[in-house]
């Protein structure tokens, strides 16, 4: 089986065109050619995680825009099916669909192993707390792939990969404070020359 290529910090990062919520091409450089973008590739519309992903990324949206950044989310849906999921649980948010995969395939996102995916106690734990909140587990909308991983990436203007984060289970998802506190207060627009999380240059 071929290896898939993941991404590191500073790779140049794939430049494909996908489709917006109403069917119209859009070239993902043209979303970070101002601002850093962070974009989040999602799993299936009936995964708990996502769904609770995406509703902290439109909570912490303000702070993630005053912190200079914008936000994308790709899911696998149909412009149509990823208009109406987003509607639901992206409002704000920049939404593109991708049901050919292709963006994930290019950011190294493959098919998970059964012990990333259903068989892990992390994900079960996370699933239960999930619950709680009001999320539900749902079947996949036919044409998406219920073993398709996530993850999240941070794009410089220059089109070069600042964060590459790829999930270790598909409850792995990168908490909102790690982006406010931990990632966000490195200022995205100045050339990056030190460790992450360093806004002033002191130590």
């Amino acid at each position: 089986m071929k290896k898939r290529h993941l991404l590191n910090f500073n790779d140049p990062a794939p430049d494909l065109e996908l489709l917006d919520i109403k069917g119209k091409s859009v070239r993902l450089s043209s979303l970070w050619a101002k601002r850093p973008l962070v974009l989040a590739l999602t799993r299936h519309f009936g995964c708990t995680q996502c769904k609770e992903m995406l509703d902290e990324l439109v909570a912490g949206r303000a702070k993630i825009k005053k912190a200079g950044l914008d936000i994308a989310v790709v899911t696998q849906g149909t412009p149509e099916e990823t208009k109406l999921f987003a509607e639901e649980h992206a409002p704000g948010l920049k939404a593109l669909s991708d049901p050919e995969r292709k963006a994930y395939c290019a950011y190294g996102l493959e098919r998970g192993s059964i012990f990333q995916t259903f068989l892990n106690l992390k994900v079960w734990r996370a699933v239960l707390q999930a619950r709680n909140k009001g999320y539900q587990v749902e079947t996949p909308p036919e044409g998406q792939d219920a073993m398709l991983m996530s993850g999240t990436f941070i794009i410089s203007p220059q089109g070069r990969v600042l964060l590459p984060f790829y999930y270790d289970n598909i409850a792995d998802h990168p908490a909102l404070d790690l982006l406010l506190e931990g990632v966000l207060s490195t200022p995205w627009d100045q050339p990056f020359e030190g460790p992450v999380g360093i806004a002033d240059g002191t130590d």
